[in-house]
């Protein structure tokens, strides 16, 4: 068995009942869909799919094989979309698309940034604007990652998407002129010297008095 294959069952039924009732057999519902096959209902394991995730990133090529569906033979999919549990986390659905190896295809790839942004050392902070860039480029030459190295930006400093270093095969989707990573400067509004505090204070009470003075004088 391939690192990324993954077999899934076509499935007829749908409802909540049923999603129920595969999430309890260890399954999840998915959709299977692309221009030549439709939308095919499928089950499958998600935790066959989180490792293959895991270990290849969220681009993996999957080698799919659809069970009860002998007319779909051996594909290839890319995972279009992910739910998960909004408290436990878990998969509870997954969209997964057909891809001709042959076609180019749209991808977010993930940008990480690594090494310490020399600006972060004098007070400033690093904004990682985009964390994901739009990619064009066929199926097998999907990048798996992005990265960009900080270690000499200074505050002021801005990485733009066109600064990143595509491979020939590999066109970017995104405006080049965006900002990818950003060293801003620290805040100018800074507390004031507690002795200037002090002083304001002190100021203040000293006006605050001038009427009640007046007041006592007229007493008299």
């Amino acid at each position: 068995m391939s690192e990324t294959s993954i077999a899934v069952q076509a499935r007829e039924q749908s409802g909540k009942s049923k999603a129920r009732k595969l999430r309890a057999a260890g399954q999840i519902p998915a959709v299977f869909y692309g221009p030549k096959i439709g939308s095919v209902p499928v089950a499958l394991d998600p935790r066959r799919l989180e490792r293959i995730l895991r270990q290849n990133g969220a681009n993996a090529l999957l080698e799919l094989s659809v069970e009860g569906r002998s007319d779909l033979g051996d594909t290839v999919a890319l995972v279009k979309e992910l739910q998960r549990h909004p408290v436990r986390g878990d998969l509870i659905h997954a969209d997964l698309y057909q891809v001709d190896l042959a076609q180019k295809v749209e991808v977010e790839v993930p940008v990480h940034l690594i090494g310490k942004s020399k600006g972060v050392e004098m007070g400033g902070i690093v904004d990682h604007m985009i964390r994901e860039v739009m990619v064009s480029c066929l199926p097998r030459a999907i990048p798996e990652a992005f990265e960009i190295d900080i270690s000499e930006l200074d505050i002021g400093d801005v990485v733009h998407a066109r600064d990143i270093a595509l491979p020939d095969d590999v066109e970017l989707g995104i405006d080049p002129d965006l900002g990818i990573v950003h060293v801003a400067a620290p805040s100018v509004a800074e507390e004031a010297p507690a002795e200037e505090v002090l002083e304001e204070a002190a100021e203040g009470e000293a006006g605050a008095a001038e009427p009640g003075e007046a007041s006592g004088d007229g007493e008299n």
